[in-house]
């Protein structure tokens, strides 16, 4: 490691030293040791309330929309068009974060979601909301989505290190679960009590203390020098992850993921009353219990990703995941589709969480940014193609058959890849 990196992580890391003086407290770094820096325990609590806003609005949006039109074809029409410049412009997300401080470009998106937030709470509040306004706004949500994403996942380094990145992956993750607990339960009681536009003020108010937080965290910026044309190098980044054959394998794996398996959630709204005859509450239960799943899954993830070859937790998480969506459709209980959403967001994240750190680790930080754009596009970028596939399938042969049939294509991709990992793949060890 080159000096000067070793200084900055020294500095990052010297702060830290007498909190780890306690056994107790030396006990809880050991599971989470990217909290034992300062930096990244304000980053964690300014994502946590940002993020909570962001799944209150993503479930009273969700709510919105099908209440305004009824379709699950349009439930998944604006979901993908609201993804659709991750995918367009999600390349030139990565060259700009591989250009510019990520700090800096963290700060404005932050300020630029706020008040993207804002217009739509204050048109849905005032009675004017309809589809085409929610689909520009999450046309222009997508675009700073596309910064965002890349520039989220390249700063984790910045802030702890090379040694606790896959702590702080898990962490990242863990925040957005966590989230994804608080807000959805939240979004319920808001939908029902004061509205959905209500719903997207808060989360317009949540994005200032993680700017706030951004403000206070001091890091050394890694800005690779580059000269190169913007196109030469989206090209540099696309050619260096493809013709490595763990990352290719492992981009392959998410983009697949992504459009047969976590646009179930797309649809959920639909599910949540037509199948189950839940009200809003109960819908934001149902995103809840994915949330607590993933919780347990992330805290697993930091505890053991030293310990553990990363291959169990992919093919585990998959499998998992596979299965237990597959068994939510054949469920008519609420309380067993509850239990079986929970082991779907925890084999969800276990995976995602253990490809983004695998990946992370094998990426020269000279690429980091575009070769992270690209992961952000298979991720979210293919989004717009699963809500559109999985919006279609439930329009014409029912919702539950469309989850299903995802369900069914991610595991065949998982015993695909499993039974062929030594000749595509390098063992994925640390």
């Amino acid at each position: 490691m080159p000096k000067i990196k070793e200084e900055e992580y020294i500095i990052n890391e010297s702060q830290e030293i007498a909190l780890t003086q306690n056994p107790l407290i030396s006990t809880f770094f050991q599971a989470f040791p990217a909290l034992k820096h300062r930096n990244y325990r304000l980053y964690f609590i300014g994502q946590l309330l940002s993020l909570v806003g962001t799944w209150i609005q993503i479930v009273a949006l969700g709510w919105l929309v099908f209440q305004l039109t009824k379709s699950a074809f349009m439930v998944g029409l604006v979901s993908s068009l609201g993804s659709l410049p991750i995918l367009i412009f999600g390349l030139f997300g990565g060259v700009i974060v591989d250009r510019f401080a990520k700090k800096k470009i963290l700060i404005f998106t932050q300020i630029s979601s706020m008040i993207l937030a804002f217009i739509l709470g204050f048109l849905t509040i005032s009675g004017v909301i309809t589809v085409l306004q929610i689909i520009i706004l999450a046309f222009l949500a997508g675009l700073i989505s596309a910064i965002d994403m890349p520039a989220r996942h390249a700063f984790v380094i910045e802030m702890v290190g090379k040694k606790e990145m896959a702590s702080a992956i898990a962490l990242n993750a863990g925040v957005f679960s966590g989230a994804r607990v608080i807000g959805p339960a939240m979004a319920g009681a808001i939908i029902v009590t004061m509205g959905e536009g209500v719903g997207f003020v808060l989360n317009g108010f949540s994005f200032i203390p993680f700017a706030i937080v951004l403000f206070l965290i001091f890091v050394k910026p890694m800005v690779p020098n580059l000269g190169l044309h913007p196109l030469k190098a989206i090209k540099q980044g696309i050619t260096y992850s493809f013709s490595h054959a763990a990352i290719k394998m492992l981009l392959v794996f998410v983009a697949v993921t992504s459009i047969f398996g976590w646009s179930y959630s797309t649809i959920l709204p639909v599910v949540a009353e037509k199948i189950f005859h839940a009200s809003a509450s109960g819908f934001g239960y149902m995103h809840a219990s994915g949330g607590l799943g993933a919780v347990l899954a992330t805290i697993l993830v930091s505890a053991y990703s030293k310990k553990v070859n990363p291959a169990v937790f992919i093919f585990g998480g998959s499998f998992l995941f596979s299965i237990a969506i597959f068994l939510f459709t054949l469920t008519p209980n609420i309380q067993l589709a509850f239990i079986f959403l929970f082991f779907v967001g925890f084999g969800l994240t276990m995976k995602f969480v253990t490809i983004n750190s695998t990946i992370q680790h094998m990426v020269d930080n000279r690429l980091r940014g575009r070769v992270m754009s690209i992961y952000t596009l298979m991720f979210l970028g293919m989004s717009p193609i699963g809500s559109f596939q999985i919006g279609f399938f439930a329009e014409h042969f029912g919702s539950l058959f469309a989850i299903r049939l995802g369900a069914i294509i991610v595991f065949l991709f998982a015993l695909y890849f499993y039974f062929n990992r030594k000749k595509i793949v390098q063992p994925l060890v640390f």
